[in-house]
């Protein structure tokens, strides 16, 4: 039975005791449920910074620490804001609870039905739409092998900009429904930041080195970011293992066996021809992929010859895993396509 009472917004105007070197696990005894914390800077803008919406991403968290500890004994350079997001999930290393809603999914122009985690998420969108919006920044791990790159949902030169002052290689996308910085999309340049594995201390250094940039900038510049600076992508497809599919990186003579080298083709431009599994038994599409507008183009990438499943046309996957349990609650993997250059 999910706890309600833990979805209620706690919003406070000073960094509570504990916060700035707990472990992740223990966010939940110092915070007792999603967060919102204002601190004032000498700057009346603010950067809202999101951590922790799936609680195994732990990256958030550390670049925050490591920043409000660099300010400890001086003013922010500008006002900020930061949502610690799913702390309940946190407190077992997990992206969410199986009776949760993914923190991820719950924003404005979510496909869930309304909950307390959608209400929860309009409540924040609400509150700092009237705060002055700098920048929006979500910070984000995966389980993959990937580089850092920064994610956005408009094309705007602003955007553009923000996100590559972390990465040159740049995702936009529209799909999956829901997500935080499509939300604040709406209200200012917004950036999801990807930065590796969570055990990976790089991604704290890098997170926090970008997070300082944003207090310390007086405007993002409004100039289209020149070509030779941007690898720009666009997410194409979403595609999931069909939920009745049983699925197995190790265990053979399941319905479908995936190539334990899977994660070594993202931000590789695959050929058509390259398997990604095989399938044992029925000889039906074991995936679903589906384009920006939700239809299914499953057929346009996918297909099987024999009992082998590859990849019918060109194309660059991101964040595959070898994940099951994070295959399960989101996806196996997104498509791109190159934007320019």
């Amino acid at each position: 039975m999910a706890d309600l009472s833990f979805v209620c917004l706690q919003q406070l105007d000073a960094i509570p005791d504990g916060l700035l070197d707990c472990a992740p696990t223990d966010l939940l005894q110092v915070l007792g449920k999603p967060t919102l914390l204002h601190l004032k800077g000498k700057q009346n803008n603010t950067l809202f910074i999101s951590v922790m919406l799936h609680g195994n991403e732990t990256t958030g968290l550390f670049a925050v620490q490591s920043l409000l500890q660099k300010y400890q004994s001086r003013m922010l350079p500008r006002n900020v804001s930061i949502f610690f997001g799913n702390v309940q999930a946190a407190a077992q290393g997990a992206r969410r609870l199986d009776h949760q809603a993914d923190f991820n999914r719950i924003w404005p122009g979510s496909e869930y039905d309304a909950c307390p985690e959608t209400q929860m998420a309009q409540q924040i969108v609400d509150i700092m739409a009237d705060r002055n919006l700098f920048a929006s920044v979500d910070i984000h791990n995966n389980t993959g092998l990937n580089p850092h790159y920064a994610c956005i949902n408009r094309l705007d030169p602003a955007y553009q900009q923000l996100a590559t002052l972390f990465a040159r290689f740049v995702v936009y996308f529209t799909r999956p429904k829901g997500v935080q910085s499509a939300a604040f999309a709406e209200l200012c340049p917004a950036v999801t930041l990807e930065c590796g594995r969570p055990d990976q201390t790089y991604g704290v250094k890098h997170a926090a080195d970008f997070i300082d940039s944003c207090l310390n900038l007086s405007e993002l510049a409004s100039h289209p970011v020149h070509p030779q600076d941007i690898d720009l992508f666009h997410t194409v497809a979403q595609v999931k293992i069909r939920p009745e599919i049983n699925f197995s990186f190790t265990t053979p003579d399941v319905p479908l066996q995936l190539d334990p080298d899977l994660e070594k083709m993202n931000f590789f431009e695959v050929p058509a021809g390259t398997a990604i599994g095989k399938v044992n038994g029925e000889n039906e599409m074991p995936v679903e992929a589906k384009g920006e507008n939700g239809e299914d183009v499953s057929e346009r990438f996918f297909e099987l010859k024999g009992n082998e499943l590859m990849f019918k046309r060109p194309t660059m996957p991101s964040m595959m895993t070898l994940n099951e349990r994070v295959i399960k609650q989101d996806c196996l993997c997104y498509l791109m396509e190159r934007l320019q250059g």
